[in-house]
């Protein structure tokens, strides 16, 4: 149980840092109130937890070959699909604008999301 909510916290504080760092990726509106954008934040994130956990497993296994021949290196591609697909789902709550940002806001995520998960998960 703990897991999964370090996993929500660590994904919600990363497409935070996703949000903040990049200006094509927008959360909900400009001039909603702190409450507001942390409840969307909340959502995007418990929506992009299910895209990883649904949908990513799937994507990697028919993306093998490309794996393995790019190195691992596709799999920012994935994550920028993820990020894509989530955006597409939450609707006018999240927005990605374009694949270049979607990859790099994969990154972000990714890189963030490891950290947190590596500072709060102390067994």
């Amino acid at each position: 149980m703990t897991s999964i909510l370090i996993k929500f916290i660590a994904n919600a504080a990363a497409l935070a840092v996703a949000v903040w760092l990049l200006d094509d990726i927008t959360l909900g509106d400009d001039g909603a109130s702190t409450g507001s954008q942390a409840a969307t934040l909340a959502v995007v994130a418990l929506i992009f937890g299910l895209v990883n956990v649904i949908v990513k497993p799937i994507l990697t296994f028919f993306a093998l070959p490309l794996l393995f021949l790019t190195l691992g290196l596709f799999a920012l591609v994935i994550n920028a699909l993820m990020l894509m697909l989530t955006s597409w789902i939450a609707g006018d709550a999240f927005h990605v604008d374009g694949f270049l940002t979607a990859v790099l806001g994969g990154l972000i995520v990714g890189i963030v999301s490891w950290g947190v998960s590596a500072a709060l998960d102390r067994d």
